[in-house]
């Protein structure tokens, strides 16, 4: 069966209409999606609806369970002030434009999916917000997969998309305690396991403004990366018009993310 994965749609519609129709032309057998519908772009009800028609099943993003919630969950991602006041300023926006719909939708929205040897998040398994980075500990990578009983862990987040293989991983426990006559070192060496980071679709920052998401064979285990080019002016003109900070337009026709960090080095999220 082949499977096409996506994320990180963030409510820009015509980046989500031409992967659709990339993957009709792949002839994928299933779509799932990783989650964050919403955030930062132009278009939020229009995604979700077009997410619920299709039945499209899907994770909570950090972004979907942030309008829901309330901010109540925070990543302490932002490098800078002003970075998080345009994050603040883009929920707010996107808080008000949602519908009573759209938020039911988002509130249904589970953690995870499963499906045979493979499981689906957003962030990672403990949390939307966490970021499973291609340099984290291969000893922390590897938990986090394992944490889920699948082989393969989809997720999205960091908006760059990359595939981690992680075979043969030597796992190495130290036993020590009232309970344990001597100090006993146990060694084993992990099954071959998986992360593969999807990318994002509707706001890229691999360095190109082109969507990008994932193919999955489960009869090979074979994954491939697609980029899809799609008219991202209209989005950007979009983003502009409704009052979003335009600063989303610069990066997302540059695939970049954009922060400033001289302002105040010192920054420390406080929510």
């Amino acid at each position: 069966m082949k499977l096409a994965v996506m994320s990180c749609i963030h409510g820009n519609l015509p980046a989500l209409n031409a992967v659709l129709a990339d993957i009709a032309q792949q002839k994928a057998d299933k779509i799932y999606c990783v989650g964050d519908l919403v955030g930062y772009g132009p278009y939020p009800n229009e995604v979700v609806e077009r997410i619920r028609t299709l039945n499209i099943p899907t994770c909570a993003g950090c972004w979907d369970e942030d309008v829901v919630e309330g901010l109540n969950a925070c990543d302490c991602s932002y490098p800078s002030l002003l970075a998080e006041k345009r994050g603040m300023a883009a929920h707010a926006w996107t808080n008000q434009e949602v519908t009573p719909e759209t938020r039911e939708f988002l509130a249904q929205l589970p953690h995870s999916l499963h499906e045979g040897n493979l499981c689906f998040v957003h962030g990672s398994p403990y949390s939307a917000h966490e970021y499973l980075l291609p340099e984290m500990d291969a000893f922390v990578a590897m938990e986090r997969v394992l944490s889920t009983g699948a082989d393969v862990l989809f997720c999205g987040h960091t908006h760059v998309p990359y595939v981690r293989s992680l075979d043969n991983g030597q796992l190495q426990i130290r036993i020590t305690g009232p309970s344990v006559d001597s100090e006993q070192q146990l060694n084993f060496t992990a099954p071959f396991k998986q992360i593969v980071n999807v990318g994002s679709v509707g706001e890229p920052r691999h360095g190109r403004p082109n969507a990008t998401y994932v193919l999955y064979d489960t009869e090979t285990q074979q994954v491939a990366l697609r980029e899809v080019a799609y008219d991202y002016q209209k989005t950007c003109a979009a983003i502009v018009e409704k009052g979003l900070p335009p600063i989303f337009a610069w990066r997302l026709a540059r695939g970049l993310e954009y922060a400033e960090k001289a302002e105040d080095p010192t920054h420390v999220c406080v929510r």
